[in-house]
């Protein structure tokens, strides 16, 4: 959208009236906008171009005489053209840098991220976890427990620890478990963890031909510990609440659709993911997403690495009257900070 389709005396008009719902949630009226533009042209002139800019999609009015308040298409004109982007508060640096600390481990940073976006936007904030292709298999662990149980210690890329408990068909004991891990590390230690997983499989459907009774074991041993890895969160949501503090009352059951759809994932997932190959910051506001329960909402997102390649994406979630000039060069900050952590 360029801000050449519309008079630089209707850019004005349109910035000055963004702006000001975006503060105050009401409709915006010709007097309030002639007012707040300090333009030198009466209200009937401003009228006239709030009623083009109505015409061509830009505005719209909820009730009739109740003033306009922008669409999508105007809000997309506003953030293409007509922002301003707000350096972020030192303070906010401050907290970020803090939080991003190299030396937690990449699940540790996905959870920080999440909540320092939610809590410095005053929004939902979501990271993804980072994608199974980029996590390599470094060593792992077997120890028995009670029964049929055995903890899992799964050591994946450099220094991350995840600890889980699985079932097993018979109780082994110690020494067999030595073995298995053992094995395990020795066929697969250093590669990436969906192929581990793939070889696994494959090695399984060998092994029960061959009626090898001990590389079965230590195959479906690995298997069980990575199911969990695989079907574990794929992405971190933090601040649901502030969705709640800022929808009106007719608002509630399209909230209700998108709690909903955050459960569900996959259409949250969708969207996340069209923005993992983009070139930093991308704002889908309302329909633009592709998905109708985000009709009222606005997405910023923008990918963040190891300094090698992607690992997910970031980005908040908010009323499409969100605070543009602050939320982008907040998640722009973050995914840069969480991008240095994990690169470190």
């Amino acid at each position: 959208m360029s801000s050449e389709e519309i008079s630089d005396r209707a850019q004005i008009l349109l910035k000055t009236l963004v702006e000001r719902y975006i503060r105050h949630g009401q409709p915006v009226g010709s007097r309030v906008l002639q007012e707040e533009a300090g333009l030198p042209v009466s209200a009937a002139t401003i009228r006239n171009v709030m009623s083009d800019l109505e015409e061509r999609g830009f505005l719209h009015s909820p009730h009739t005489s109740a003033g306009r308040v922008p669409t999508a298409r105007g809000y997309r004109l506003f953030v293409d053209s007509l922002l301003q982007v707000k350096p972020l508060e030192e303070e906010a640096i401050a907290v970020l840098r803090s939080e991003l600390n190299p030396d937690k481990t990449s699940t540790e940073l996905v959870q920080s991220a999440s909540s320092l976006l939610s809590s410095i936007t005053s929004q939902a904030g979501l990271v993804t976890v980072p994608r199974q292709e980029a996590n390599q298999l470094r060593q792992v662990e077997f120890l028995p427990l009670s029964g049929d149980r055995v903890l899992v210690i799964l050591v994946i890329n450099e220094r991350e620890v995840q600890n889980r408990i699985i079932h097993t068909q018979r109780p082994f004991n110690e020494g067999q478990l030595r073995q298995a891990a053992a094995m395990v590390n020795q066929r697969f230690a250093g590669r990436p963890l969906h192929l581990v997983q793939e070889q696994i499989l494959r090695e399984m459907q060998e092994a029960r031909s061959q009626i090898d009774n001990y590389l079965q074991a230590s195959l479906d041993l690995a298997s069980k510990a990575l199911d969990q890895e695989e079907s574990g969160e794929q992405y971190v949501v933090a601040g649901e609440s502030h969705l709640l503090d800022s929808a009106t009352a007719e608002q509630m059951s399209k909230l209700r659709e998108l709690f909903d759809a955050f459960e569900r994932k996959k259409d949250v997932l969708h969207l996340l993911q069209r923005c993992a190959h983009a070139d930093g910051v991308q704002i889908f506001i309302g329909e633009e997403a592709g998905y109708e329960v985000f009709g009222d909402y606005s997405v910023v997102t923008a990918p963040y690495s190891d300094g090698l390649r992607t690992l997910g994406v970031l980005g908040v979630i908010g009323p499409t009257r969100m605070a543009y000039e602050r939320v982008i060069p907040i998640v722009d900050v973050t995914a840069r900070m969480l991008s240095t952590a994990l690169a470190n």
